[in-house]
Parts: structure tokens; sequence; C-alpha cells
């Protein structure tokens, strides 16, 4: 269950790379809108996913 939780938490640090990487001034600058939604989606799913584990974890308990 600790790899599960660590392995959202470094999903959500992937979608903050995303959303930070700087793409101008190269060839895959036309790619930084797409960047930007997936970076965007992979924090909030990964977070809900985390926020979902601890409301389960505390209603069990």
């Amino acid at each position: 269950m600790d790899r599960f939780i660590l392995l959202m938490l470094a999903s959500i640090l992937a979608g903050f790379a995303l959303l930070r990487v700087p793409l101008d001034d190269t060839f895959l600058a036309s790619l930084a809108p797409v960047t930007t939604i997936i970076g965007v989606l992979a924090v909030v799913i990964f977070a809900l996913v985390i926020i979902y584990k601890g409301v389960m974890a505390l209603v069990r308990n």
C-alpha cells in the first residue's frame, strides 16, 4: 500500500513537471497546450485517488 501512495505522489510530481517544462524555441513548441492539459489531468486525477484512498482508510478504522 505504501508503494501505491508513493507512486501516486510521483505521478503528481510528474504532472507538475509537465506543467513547468519549457518548450519555447524547440520543435516541440506546438505540443505545449497538450503537455499542459496532460499535466493538469495527471495532477487532478492522482490527487483525487490519494484523497479517495485516505478517506477510505479513515472510514474503515
